[in-house]
């Protein structure tokens, strides 16, 4: 069992950069690619249109600094409360709560960042260079 303990950094570099990727796609898409249908989506969920441009910067820039693994557990804090948030808003209050393949993918990306803001970068990350490192100092050896 300690081979799956020594590949845990692995591991978080593989989640961090799934979801770097997939959030910054969709601040991309959503600042620059489908900017009329993200402020109608947001109109017709009853939220301020203007909205739209930050959730689009906070998913952009949010996934850039996942993939470095740069403030990952703030970033990851702030993506899983947004993803929380469609979960509750549109999501289970449009399609009930036993509805779950029509809220799986929001799920998991808000599972995944939860998960990422409570455990850390790891240490393949910018954060362990840091941030982590700053906090956990290396143990003195008595003389």
């Amino acid at each position: 069992m300690s081979i799956f303990g020594k590949l845990k950094p692995v591991a978080l570099l593989c989640l961090r950069l799934a979801l770097g990727l997939i959030f910054s796609y969709s601040g991309y898409h959503m600042l620059f690619g489908g900017r009329a249908a993200a402020l109608a989506d947001f109109r017709r969920m009853g939220l301020p249109a203007d909205l739209a441009y930050g959730v689009g910067v906070l998913q952009l820039f949010g996934g850039i600094l996942l993939a470095l693994g740069l403030l990952t557990r703030v970033t990851a804090f702030l993506l899983a409360f947004e993803m929380g948030f469609v979960l509750a808003k549109v999501n289970i209050a449009q399609s009930g709560i036993y509805a779950v393949q029509s809220y799986q993918y929001p799920l998991l990306l808000c599972c995944s960042a939860f998960a990422l803001a409570t455990v850390g970068a790891g240490l393949l990350s910018i954060d362990a260079l840091t941030f982590e490192r700053a906090s956990n100092p290396r143990p003195k050896f008595k003389k």
